[in-house]
């Protein structure tokens, strides 16, 4: 399974800036790129926004008055 940063995210996001800015592309090609650019925007918009929510969880547990909060599994943020 991959395990990708939020610095491969940018890396797939500047590349498919890349490929929209090909002066080549027309037609039918340029029509695909702008749909997967569409597509890769709509995920990189969810990885990040699960991104914050994470963050805030790590927040929350550290600002927290009581040592036992408890933050969610599913909201830790691990390296698992």
């Amino acid at each position: 399974m991959a395990r990708n940063k939020l610095g491969d995210l940018q890396n797939h996001l500047f590349e498919q800036l890349e490929r929209l800015n090909d002066e080549n592309l027309t037609g039918e090609q340029l029509e695909t790129e702008l749909k997967r650019a569409k597509a890769v925007s709509s995920v990189a918009s969810q990885i990040i926004a699960n991104g914050h929510l994470v963050l805030k969880a790590v927040q929350l547990k550290d600002n927290a008055i009581s040592a036992d909060v408890q933050v969610p599994k599913m909201l830790e943020a691990g390296d698992d």
